[in-house]
């Protein structure tokens, strides 16, 4: 007689085997070190409760933006500060108004920045920049003189787009209140975070402000290294490098340091400051005195002649009879 066959349900379960692990390994936090994977020999700084604290990393980001009836000169400015700076971010135009503070605060927000420039063109003549830190501020108000694009100039230099600047700056930053602080918010806004996802990890360029009669020039200048075997440059050897400009070029006067974004109390004001309006009115009254003393010399003259009056010339009709 044949042996029955075992059923299914009466067999042994087989052991379940375990899959192994396909998932993608967790990746490493970014940090300011200029490596993701942590070293052994780095160790975590702990705070006073004992738990380890995060590196601080910069998230500058700034937004630049410029109001509306701006001439197409500045409007090249701005995108030359554009480019030069890989952690900027553009928006559409702001209408000049006394409201545009509210406004821009609440664009600055929107788009997640810290900071703002903002290019404010007046009677298509006169610009104005505004440099904010958002939301609690301090912002300055500059009058820019003296522009020349990157276009107009056709300078020689040439540097990499998206690398990371060098920033120097004069002596006399370091003098008076108003100027450190100036120097903190250049440096703040126009310094490239590291480890930005668009900025080349190496400078090739200088961002040089001075300050001369009491305003802050503004020049860029490419690094110029030799790239021959013969003339290749040490580690150090700063002799063989030079300064090539690249642009753009312009002036800053500032006129007032506000306490808060886009306005608040006056923390300086510039007691040297002449309105470009006022300069224009100068000019004017130069010229309407010119013409005042036209009309006083005609005057004088119809005067005088009224005053001295010529006797009849005998001679005058002599060769009125002939012919």
């Amino acid at each position: 007689m044949a042996k029955k066959r075992k059923r299914s349900s009466d067999a042994p379960a087989p052991a379940a085997v375990e899959k192994p692990d396909d998932s993608a390994p967790e990746r490493p936090a970014r940090t300011l070190f200029g490596f993701k994977d942590k070293p052994d020999s780095a160790v975590e700084p702990a705070s006073k409760d004992g738990a380890a604290t995060a590196p601080f990393r910069n998230k500058e980001k700034v937004l630049i933006t410029c109001s509306r009836r701006i001439i197409y000169r500045y409007r090249h400015l701005m995108q030359n500060v554009v480019s030069l700076l890989p952690h900027a971010k553009k928006d559409s135009k702001v209408e000049s108004k006394q409201s545009k503070g509210g406004q821009l605060n609440e664009l600055v927000e929107l788009r997640s920045c810290s900071s703002c420039l903002f290019f404010e063109c007046r009677k298509q003549k006169d610009l104005y920049l505004w440099m904010v830190k958002s939301p609690a501020g301090p912002s300055v108000k500059f009058l820019v003189n003296a522009v020349h694009t990157m276009e107009e100039l056709k300078l020689t230099g040439n540097h990499l787009k998206g690398s990371r600047p060098l920033l120097t700056f004069s002596s006399n930053f370091d003098q008076q209140p108003h100027w450190k602080l100036l120097k903190e918010m250049i440096t703040q806004i126009f310094a490239t975070p590291k480890d930005h996802r668009k900025a080349k990890p190496f400078h090739d360029h200088v961002f040089v402000f001075s300050i001369v009669d009491d305003h802050i020039w503004f020049r860029n200048y490419q690094i110029s290294v030799p790239h021959n075997e013969i003339d290749k440059v040490d580690k150090g050897g700063l002799d063989k490098m030079t300064l090539v400009e690249v642009g753009p070029r312009f002036c800053l006067n500032p006129i007032k340091i506000f306490g808060g974004s886009f306005g608040g109390p006056t923390l300086y004001e510039n007691p040297f400051y002449v309105s470009p309006n006022q300069i224009r009115a100068l000019e004017k009254r130069k010229k309407a005195g010119k013409y005042a003393h036209k009309v006083k010399a005609k005057v004088r003259r119809r005067e005088h002649e009224r005053v001295n009056h010529l006797e009849p010339d005998e001679f005058a009709d002599i060769w009125k009879g002939e012919g």
